[in-house]
């Protein structure tokens, strides 16, 4: 751990793991917790569950890592040295819809911790079970894959209406399949995120039926078409050769 920031070593999991001859990009959360054997208990954890982590032992570097790295959630201590949970909270999501887990033994303070003055997505009381904060995990970013970051829909120009299940591109409808409505729902949410196909192919069928990753190929294809009429020249969804698909913020 640095002296200077409290940043904690990244643990040696590789960049990608292969799996079924794929690399599979995994989602990358922060915890940032001062009690360091809790930390890293929740670390290992995370690990165990097949996600990438990383810890801050102190809440004073927690902003600008979050700026810097666009972690895909935060799970973050209360009551903290150099900045505490709440300050943090607050000053990340004046930038960031990053989804936030708060963890306190304050239960006094849940109803601010889930309310507009802050905006965290979920909560843990402690003490509280690891398998506890990994299924809180998973159900946020579940949640979290289905959301529309309403700052990025403004700045490009796409628009998505969950209740009208409508989709426009500088006020222009886009007739999109119900398939297509979700993929760009998905991409839209965490801009810039590199999504492997099975990770997509997840946020796609509600029936969880069994399909080929490739399937994910015909669908993106079709979608580009359609925003591609809208924004020539610009290619929002882009390929990471061996990986899987992002979208990018047209200029």
């Amino acid at each position: 751990m640095s002296p200077e920031t409290g940043w904690g070593p990244r643990p040696d999991t590789g960049a990608d793991a292969l799996i079924t001859g794929r690399f599979e990009v995994k989602q990358h959360i922060l915890i940032v917790e001062d009690e360091t054997g809790l930390a890293e208990l929740l670390r290992d954890y995370l690990l165990m569950a097949d996600y990438d982590v990383d810890i801050l032992y102190e809440g004073g570097s927690a902003v600008e890592w979050v700026r810097q790295h666009n972690p895909a959630l935060l799970l973050l201590d209360l009551m903290l040295p150099g900045k505490d949970g709440m300050a943090i909270c607050r000053e990340v999501r004046q930038f960031s819809q990053v989804p936030i887990i708060m963890t306190t033994a304050r239960v006094e303070e849940i109803d601010r911790l889930l309310g507009l003055e802050l905006g965290a997505d979920d909560y843990v009381c402690k003490p509280y079970s690891p398998r506890e904060v990994v299924a809180r995990v998973r159900s946020v970013l579940r949640r979290a894959g289905g959301q529309v970051a309403g700052s990025m829909a403004q700045l490009t120009g796409i628009t998505l209406d969950e209740d009208a299940f409508k989709a426009t591109v500088n006020g222009t409808n886009l007739d999109l399949t119900p398939v297509e409505f979700r993929l760009l729902n998905t991409f839209m949410a965490q801009p810039g995120r590199v999504f492997a196909r099975g990770h997509l192919l997840d946020n796609l069928y509600d029936d969880q039926r069994v399909v080929s990753d490739r399937t994910i190929d015909t669908h993106i294809k079709n979608l580009r078409k359609k925003l591609e009429a809208q924004l020539p020249d610009q290619e929002v969804i882009q390929s990471v050769y061996g990986v899987g698909y992002k979208l990018e913020i047209p200029g």
